[in-house]
């Protein structure tokens, strides 16, 4: 990327503290279709398909950016923990279900593979950093797929995704889109079906997350807005919000 090109996308670009609030709305819209609004507002759960790519994103650059990776972790594990409840009552209307864990869970493995990749970049030798990336992507595959947390090991696969491409080159980019549409493919989910001159198409819900690529790519690099209260807010949302919503489909 040249210097002007750089320089106007720092001018122009999407703060981390954007990025954040588009996620947490993305991910509202999502929550709301599922829980207390009709289910014929499916526009809402598409809309909600951008949030989980966002935070994987903004995991990877909390993880580079962050001044103590012990504590960023600590959070992770802390609102992980009381985020667990809330989530089993949302998702099955009991306190403890063992067969779908809260998506913290896989943003707090992401760190600890992430962390395992830096380490094996810091000896120098190519042969251990493509050992350790292969050995990092199989373990988080197995333990998405069979810890039932949120997005399985597709949300791991994401995660990866921007961490092992990371940059702003064009082949970065064209890494993230191609991997976004593969991966997002296998999530499944429902399938929307037109015709169009006499053929029929199909476009599967998830292929929406893709999308969430474009404030990702507008991204300057900037922190934007940030004090302690925000930092926690954002934490505090993913359980409060959930916790809120089983509240009102309780009373209604």
């Amino acid at each position: 990327m040249n210097t002007s090109l750089s320089e106007n996308r720092c001018k122009f670009g999407i703060t981390s503290f954007v990025l954040h609030i588009l996620a947490m709305a993305f991910m509202l819209s999502d929550h709301l279709w599922a829980t207390i609004i009709p289910w014929n507002a499916e526009w809402m759960t598409c809309l909600g398909r951008l949030a989980f790519p966002i935070f994987a994103f903004m995991t990877v650059e909390g993880f580079f950016h962050t001044k103590n990776l012990k504590r960023y972790a600590g959070r992770l594990l802390l609102f992980a923990l009381i985020s667990e409840i809330p989530f089993n009552l949302m998702m099955c209307g009991r306190v403890f279900f063992p067969l779908h864990q809260n998506v913290l869970w896989c943003f707090l493995l992401c760190i600890g593979l992430m962390s395992l990749n830096e380490k094996a970049k810091a000896t120098g030798k190519w042969w251990i950093r493509g050992l350790t990336a292969a050995g990092t992507i199989l373990f988080g595959t197995v333990v998405g797929m069979f810890s039932f947390m949120d997005y399985m090991h597709y949300g791991v696969w994401m995660v990866l995704t921007f961490y092992f491409l990371r940059g702003t080159k064009w082949w970065n980019y064209a890494g993230q889109l191609l991997l976004m549409i593969l991966i997002n493919k296998e999530v499944g989910g429902m399938v929307y079906q037109w015709e169009l001159f006499g053929h029929m198409f199909e476009v599967r819900q998830q292929y929406f997350a893709v999308l969430a690529l474009v404030p990702i790519w507008l991204y300057n690099g900037k922190q934007g807005y940030h004090s302690k209260w925000f930092q926690y807010f954002c934490y505090a949302f993913y359980p409060a919000h959930i916790l809120i919503l089983w509240l009102l489909m309780m009373i209604f």
